[in-house]
């Protein structure tokens, strides 16, 4: 035994504090390397017994067998130091020691680990770095092999199936899992006949409607829009905004046309290095597509530093691609080898120089001023090249009138330069001579008016004279109207701009050699690197010409049959998106601090039939949703909740608290007044005042917009990355990449879906769109169904009732809380109804709206 592993091996010690997964057991026949040791040692071990040689204590090596056989005892496996350590009362011996704050390994772990070196201490290789196999199952199908898998997990644990849900309330579930809204109460009521009449052909029927709808490229663009950390702004202080949102129309247009992913992962990584088959470049969709890393925040503010920027700009640009299509925690690889994965810091930086090769400044290389016509302020954009410009050639062809026009108007005053010069220096000179006239023309309030005694009159390039020149010729007469004309012709020009997005684009068109960065610094630069992947995964295929790796390489390598992450990872996160819960449910992590698949062999079986099944989107989707899983009940049994309170192993439906942007727009939905419009420039809702104020110093301003655009979708809300939209309360930054998903029932949650103005106007509007029901009870139970996709029970009517009967005494006395109540919103008012009626009901709306089960899927 090596003396320094007595002395050093803290970290090893704690391989036994980690508990044995969920679904393990120490009195299991056999003990699983990667199930039950591995994740031990990855947790409390590989931080100083890893991968990492710089970071190795002990010189002991825990994730190779053949360096760490000393630890263990084969034939006398309680004489191992390993177990000796851990089962030790001797301070000074055990593992992990006092001072290291880690508690006590268990008697149950301490049997695990022995057992397994009975066993012979195997290894195995890590599951999410072997390519995918199909497993056996007799099933036909996606949706037979879901419910064969899920069904084995479910003897093991003692469960079953629950009932199936009712066809309603399946309806709604799947309506909002694939598009985002609730079904109407016709297409419900439409359903449940279906269902009578043609039984499971209904349920296929349904769920190719929501499939084709426009609605469904919408809901998944949601997603993915977390994924590219997708904004309207630039991120810091300034904020200033973008012009990439026809790229979330590409997302919206991919999805609905059920792009393959392969395809879909090529575009957005490469589509500028592609070319078509009449040998031409790629087609601005396919430019657009890029647009996918370009949507990291750009720092354009005077200060910071180009280089450091370009380096955050493909440090974003590979981490977002590691976590997207590879679910791994590349980022740890920044300053150094991964503490736990075989990824070392020159795989990062080898990977980096796939995007290193853009022509980008690092900073914003245009910067627009745009007042449209009723705005009380100006919005700055700030885009950075390579970017392509998208619209109308008519428009494109104004645009550059108007810039002629500007660069006119600027030649004719340059010519006249030495005149207003010399009138300048004369002008200031006076004020110089007498003093009392400083007062009189640049008042001490102005920020010009410290230049006055110091500048240098004989240089007009000097900075206070260069100020006090464009002070006099914005004050004075024929200069002032020249400024006047450049402004005027600028601004048209940036007017129509507006118009035609710029649209960021990945383009090799800078090459550049790429070195490691010592502890990720820009500035300190070590052994340069070629573009290549890490030696765990397999390689790269085959260059078809002499021509180095580039992007187009590894996108498709990311997508090539060998690669065993993409298609595993993909999968698990539109089985987060459906189930509300990975079988992975660590999405961003299948390296080894990541949690082990809870069905590993449906993990594989999907993996596997939706790369060979040709990367189809919508089959996946409609294969989950059409399962005996999927279709459970989302009431549990006692029984089994104490069993399986998670849900891990599936023994009932999904139940999950909707999405915030979801949640808007199934209030707009149900009121009637959602605006379904696909695509265009972002909208401006309703925002309490001063929000943006507030965190800009000022500068920015928050201009609301009228009409229909208040009411379009969430995904079309303008996405400011300091500070998000107010009417969500579960979303990500968009700062970076997130796979994740944010559910919570904070205060904020109540405070907006019960006091926002979109909720309380889509409260009234829906009370005022049921009027011609008649009856209470009749009108009660319609809103009740039309909320929850189920018919309420007697005690819900009358206690519905009740809330009814008491608001309308409430708005009977206090009849000016109806009349502002009523007023809420642009919707106009409905003369069928008195304030009082319509606010009653409108109060009742918005309880309904509130309902736990019409907040939850």
């Amino acid at each position: 035994m090596k003396n320094t592993f007595m002395s050093t091996c803290v970290s090893f010690a704690s391989v036994l504090l980690g508990a044995v997964l969920p679904g393990t057991s120490a009195v299991a026949d056999e003990v699983s390397f990667n199930r039950d040791i591995r994740p031990i040692l990855s947790d409390r071990c590989y931080y100083c017994h890893g991968f990492d040689s710089n970071h190795r204590e002990a010189d002991l090596r825990l994730d190779i067998r053949e360096e760490a056989e000393y630890v263990w005892d084969l034939d006398s496996p309680d004489d191992s130091e390993l177990l000796l350590r851990i089962t030790s009362n001797d301070p000074d011996v055990v593992m992990p020691p006092p001072g290291a704050h880690k508690e006590a390994v268990t008697a149950q772990e301490a049997e695990l680990i022995r057992r397994w070196i009975e066993q012979g201490a195997q290894y195995e290789p890590h599951w999410a770095f072997v390519a995918p196999e199909r497993p056996k199952t007799e099933a036909i199908g996606i949706a037979d092999a879901i419910d064969d898998f899920v069904g084995r997990e479910h003897k093991m644990h003692g469960l079953h199936f629950a009932a199936e849900a009712l066809p309603t309330k399946w309806l709604r579930r799947v309506a909002l899992g694939l598009t985002g809204l609730p079904p109407t109460p016709e297409r419900l009521d439409a359903f449940e006949e279906a269902v009578v009449e043609h039984g499971d052909a209904a349920y296929e029927q349904a769920v190719d409607q929501l499939l084709d709808s426009d609605a469904f490229g919408e809901r998944m663009a949601l997603e993915w829009l977390d994924v590219a950390r997708y904004a309207d702004t630039n991120g810091f202080q300034a904020d200033a905004y973008r012009m990439n949102w026809p790229w979330r129309d590409w997302v919206v247009n991919a999805f609905n046309a059920n792009m393959p992913f392969d395809q879909f992962t090529i575009e957005q990584l490469a589509g500028d290095l592609l070319v078509g088959d009449d040998g031409q470049g790629p087609s601005e969709d396919q430019l657009i597509a890029t647009a996918f890393n370009r949507n990291h925040m750009i720092n354009g503010e005077g200060g910071s530093i180009r280089a450091e920027n370009l380096a955050k700009n493909n440090f974003d640009r590979l981490e977002t691609t590691g976590t997207t299509w590879l679910g791994l925690t590349i980022g740890c690889c920044q300053c150094h080898d991964h503490k736990f994965d075989p990824l070392k810091q020159t795989d990062y930086f080898s990977m980096f120089s796939f995007f290193n090769q853009i022509s980008e400044t690092g900073l914003a290389s245009k910067k627009i001023s745009v007042q449209l016509p009723g705005q009380a302020f100006r919005d700055e954009y700030w885009v950075d090249k390579p970017f392509i410009q998208v619209g109308d050639e008519k428009l494109k062809k104004q645009i550059v009138e108007a810039r002629k026009e500007a660069a006119s108007i600027k030649k004719e005053l340059d010519e006249r330069r030495d005149q207003y010069v010399a009138e300048a220096r004369v002008w200031v000179q006076e004020m110089r001579d007498d003093p009392a006239l400083s007062e009189q023309r640049v008042p001490s309030s102005e920020y010009v008016s410290r230049f006055i005694t110091n500048a240098n009159l004989d240089n007009p390039k000097d900075n206070g004279f260069r100020q006090l020149i464009g002070y006099y010729m914005n004050k004075t007469e024929p200069w002032k109207d020249y400024q006047s004309r450049i402004a005027e012709a600028g601004l048209r020009e940036h007017n129509l701009q507006y118009q035609v997005p710029m649209v960021m684009v990945m383009r090799d068109d800078q090459p550049r050699e790429t070195f490691v960065m010592l502890r990720g610094n820009y500035e300190t630069l070590g052994e340069k690197v070629s573009p290549t992947t890490p030696s765990f995964l397999p390689p790269l295929p085959e260059p078809e010409t002499d021509r180095a790796p580039n992007r187009l390489t590894f996108a498709k390598w990311l997508v090539s049959e060998e690669q065993p992450l993409t298609s595993r990872v993909t999968v698990n996160r539109y089985w987060q998106l459906i189930f509300g819960r990975g079988l992975v449910s660590t999405p961003d992590d299948f390296g080894m601090q990541g949690a082990l698949p809870s069905h590993p062999e449906l993990l594989d079986w999907l993996a596997v039939e939706f790369r060979e099944g040709g990367w189809d989107v919508k089959a996946l989707l409609k294969g989950m949703v059409l399962s005996r899983t999927y279709r459970q009940t989302a009431i549990a049994d006692r029984a089994a909740f104490e069993v399986d309170p998670s849900n891990e192993w599936l023994a009932r439906g999904p139940r999950l608290r909707l999405d915030s942007r979801v949640l808007r727009d199934q209030a707009l939905s149900l009121s009637g007044i959602l605006n379904s419009d696909l695509g265009g420039p972002p909208v401006f809702p309703y925002q309490p005042a001063g929000v943006w104020e507030s965190q800009s110093l000022g500068r920015n301003h928050y201009m609301r917009d009228d009409g229909q655009d208040l009411y379009r979708r969430s995904l079309y809300i303008a996405w400011r990355r300091v500070v998000a939209p107010t009417s969500f309360f579960d979303v990500p930054s968009r700062q970076v990449c997130s796979v994740t998903l944010q559910q919570t029932s904070t205060p904020l949650h109540a405070l907006i879906t019960l006091n926002d103005v979109a909720y309380v106007e889509a409260a009234r509007v829906w009370a005022e769109r049921l009027v011609t029901i008649p009856g209470d009870s009749a009108r009660l139970s319609r809103i009740f169904f039309a909320a929850t996709a189920r018919h309420p029970e007697p005690e819900e009517l009358a206690l519905l009732q009740t809330m009814l009967t008491q608001a309308r005494e409430r708005f009977s006395e206090q009849p000016e809380e109806a009349a502002k109540l009523v007023a809420m919103g642009e919707s106009p008012v409905a003369a069928q109804l008195a304030a009082e009626e319509q606010a009653a009901w409108t109060t009742l709306c918005l309880a309904v709206l509130n309902l736990d089960e019409t907040l939850c899927q």
